[in-house]
């Protein structure tokens, strides 16, 4: 079973889409920060990160550049999503990117396919 690892410090917003992804059957994770992610990652194997873009001490583009700093998590695929400024920064360092709010079913989608279910 795959497991997705969900980074938000708006924890309705992880609530939410953490219980849609585990109705889909997915493993959920989550961290309220990219800290708080990093050390996640370094404990547990997960398959996909999503996270915000917005977030204290470390935040979604620092995370995902820190990810590809290490080998073990450099080919994991990321998922942003974001308020308005998920069209800034670096897209291409992420799988897809999502303008918060989105659409769940769109969302499920793209997590199917990045994982191959």
């Amino acid at each position: 079973m795959n497991t997705i690892l969900i980074v938000d410090d708006e924890y309705l917003i992880a609530d939410i889409l953490g219980f849609a992804l585990e109705d889909e059957g997915f493993l959920v994770e989550k961290a309220s920060n990219g800290c708080k992610a990093l050390e996640a990652l370094k404990e547990k194997r997960v398959q996909l990160v999503i996270t915000d873009y917005m977030m204290p001490l470390l935040n979604g583009e620092e995370l995902v550049r820190s990810m590809r700093e290490d080998p073990a998590l450099s080919e994991l695929p990321v998922i942003l999503m974001s308020g308005a400024q998920a069209s800034q920064g670096c897209p291409e360092l992420f799988a897809a990117v999502f303008d918060k709010p989105f659409d769940m079913d769109c969302m499920i989608a793209k997590v199917r396919e990045l994982l191959g279910t």
